[in-house]
């Protein structure tokens, strides 16, 4: 079943490629805002490409088929290996068929320019956009364990199946003026079953397991709004024409690709990677970036008012000076955020790291061997927080050693 269903949906991907490059090789002749609203070449961005050498073929070939086809084949890749690895697990068994069918025809895939093209794949085109969303919303109320934790959360599950028809089947309905806050609610109802489980009944195992996807599929929402609201707030971007939209497929779906990226890892090789330092890694240099990117263009907006407030005309010193204020504030401000984020997020190993630099200032200041006998072995309890520990010291080459702390 799953490697006819693989056939079928790269089937109808091939498929439709000769089409989605024969849209994007073409001049759109409509009005310029709906030809970029579809990134559709216009007029003066076929001349752009030309300024820079590039042909519409280029164009079409990367937005239209390349990025596409490769996420596409990434999710499959992925699907692949889950399936050939754990098809014996019922979870991965399903998780392997929402990843290849969202990827290849809900989030990406060509198949939609086939349905544009021959009317009669419009429904099994439309059935396996549908079927991909419903399991993909299935999936964060099963995962990892295949339950449904809390039971009631199967009948939402059930309800999804109604709540994405319209969206996909009659998307000029009016009832998908409804259904657009009820999948709000649904997104928050998938996000506390997760925080549920992860709370009340999940191993320790299964916790890490949960930390890969909600790291993966909260860093691609987060990146993806990030690349939307800078488009939409740097007028420069939205008037770049075809490589703005280069630029901005390139940037949407690789933050797409982290999702089956993380669910990946998650069933496969969990155990293998330390997902707690990838977090906290990336919280801290997220938040430094965004910091950084902040006090650099305020930085760069007073003193350019300054500027013309003294002299009546912009300077190239605002920039130089912000730019030599921020590579000065890098390593204090990366310090401030690493203390913020352990204090907020890893408080066990913030408190541990604080007790080893208290013993090791006492270590220096304390002649008592005794005393520091009893003093390291409440640092190994307070810190490791083993079931026993001891203390022994040498005091002859020739003994075996003598026991001089002890602690359970």
């Amino acid at each position: 079943m799953w490697v006819g269903v693989a056939l079928i949906v790269l089937g109808l991907d091939f498929g439709g490629i000769p089409y989605a490059y024969a849209r994007y090789a073409a001049i759109c002749t409509q009005s310029a805002h709906l030809c970029n609203d579809s990134g559709l070449l216009t007029p003066e961005g076929f001349r752009m490409l030309q300024e820079f050498g590039l042909s519409r073929g280029f164009y079409a070939a990367y937005v239209g088929v390349g990025i596409q086809t490769v996420v596409t084949l990434v999710f499959f890749v992925i699907a692949a290996v889950i399936f050939a690895r754990r098809s014996d697990d019922g979870m991965a068994l399903f998780t392997s068929f929402t990843l290849l069918i969202f990827g290849g025809a809900a989030v990406a895939g060509t198949m939609y320019y086939l349905a544009e093209a021959h009317p009669a794949f419009w429904f099994p085109v439309n059935l396996l956009n549908y079927i991909g969303q419903v399991c993909f919303g299935a999936f964060f109320y099963l995962f990892p364990d295949g339950r449904f934790v809390p039971r009631w959360t199967r009948w939402l599950a059930a309800a999804s199946l109604l709540l994405f028809i319209p969206e996909v089947f009659f998307p000029a309905s009016p009832v998908t003026t409804v259904t657009g806050p009820l999948f709000w609610g649904f997104l928050a109802t998938l996000i506390f079953a997760q925080v549920y489980r992860y709370r009340i009944t999940s191993s320790r195992s299964q916790r890490q397991q949960t930390k890969w996807v909600v790291f993966g599929v909260a860093t691609a929402l987060v990146g993806f709004m990030a690349v939307i609201l800078l488009v939409v707030s740097v007028p420069a971007l939205r008037e770049a024409g075809p490589f703005g939209m280069m630029l901005f497929q390139t940037l949407v779906y690789a933050f797409i690709l982290l999702i089956p990226l993380s669910i990946g890892v998650a069933i496969l090789c969990s155990r293998l990677y330390d997902i707690d330092v990838l977090i906290n890694r990336t919280l801290v240099y997220g938040a430094l970036t965004a910091a950084l990117v902040g006090l650099y263009f305020g930085a760069i907006v007073l003193l350019q008012r300054l500027f013309v407030a003294l002299t009546d005309e912009r300077s190239t010193l605002a920039v130089v000076v912000s730019t030599l204020v921020i590579a000065a504030w890098f390593y204090p401000l990366r310090r401030r955020v690493q203390g913020f984020v352990d204090h907020r997020f890893y408080r066990k190993k913030y408190d541990a790291a604080k007790t080893l630099e208290a013993f090791s200032a006492k270590l220096r200041d304390e002649p008592d061997l005794r005393a520091l006998n009893t003093e390291l072995v409440d640092v190994v309890a307070k810190t490791m927080q083993p079931v026993h520990a001891s203390v022994w010291l040498r005091t002859d080459h020739n003994e075996e050693g003598k026991r001089s702390g002890k602690s359970r």
